[in-house]
């Protein structure tokens, strides 16, 4: 170890790659989205190290921020939800235990034989390049995914809503509900 810096790299890598377990073999589902949110936290602390700090930012912002409170809503407020048992089962699954266990072999093997160039770390900001390019080069594209995503907001929200008919808004139109 050569100082602080490495002593925080590797807690972040044991943060992430220990929260990433949990998620997969916690048995109730409230629990491994906690883990989650410690795993995509971790994420962004590497993207941190490697100084990707729009990743990082975008990391905290989209997944932190977004994904894991839908999932979160989702798990809450669905009334689709209310008579299944909201748990994971946590099943062991030799297959998939000896194929994991081959892959992490073969991605150490790979990662203690390569020989990879250490530079001197020189902190250059990313963000105005990515900021000028996405109003400039790649402005276009980025227009048709935020109308593509307001339209999959909508698309959700529309099927989130009861059906007509149902007895779920029956009981709301009469005061029961």
């Amino acid at each position: 170890m050569n100082g602080p810096s490495d002593f925080i790299f590797y807690a972040a890598a044991a943060l992430t790659v220990g929260s990433a377990i949990l998620v997969a073999t916690l048995p109730n589902i409230i629990y491994a989205a906690v883990a989650l949110l410690f795993a995509f936290a971790g994420v962004a602390g590497l993207y941190v190290f490697l100084s990707a700090d729009f990743l990082a930012a975008t990391q905290v912002l989209v997944y932190v921020g977004g994904i894991l409170v839908l999932i979160l809503f989702a798990v809450f407020l669905s009334n689709r939800l209310a008579d299944v048992k909201i748990s994971n089962p946590g099943h062991f699954h030799l297959p998939a235990a000896a194929v994991c266990l081959v892959l992490f072999g073969v991605l150490s093997y790979t990662a203690v034989s390569t020989p990879f160039a250490v530079k001197t770390a020189v902190y250059l900001p990313t963000t105005a390049d990515i900021g000028e390019m996405l109003m400039t080069r790649y402005l276009l594209p980025f227009e048709v995914a935020s109308v593509l995503l307001l339209a999959a907001l909508i698309g959700a929200a529309l099927l989130s809503r009861p059906e007509r008919g149902t007895p779920e808004k029956a009981d709301m139109e009469e005061g029961r509900g």
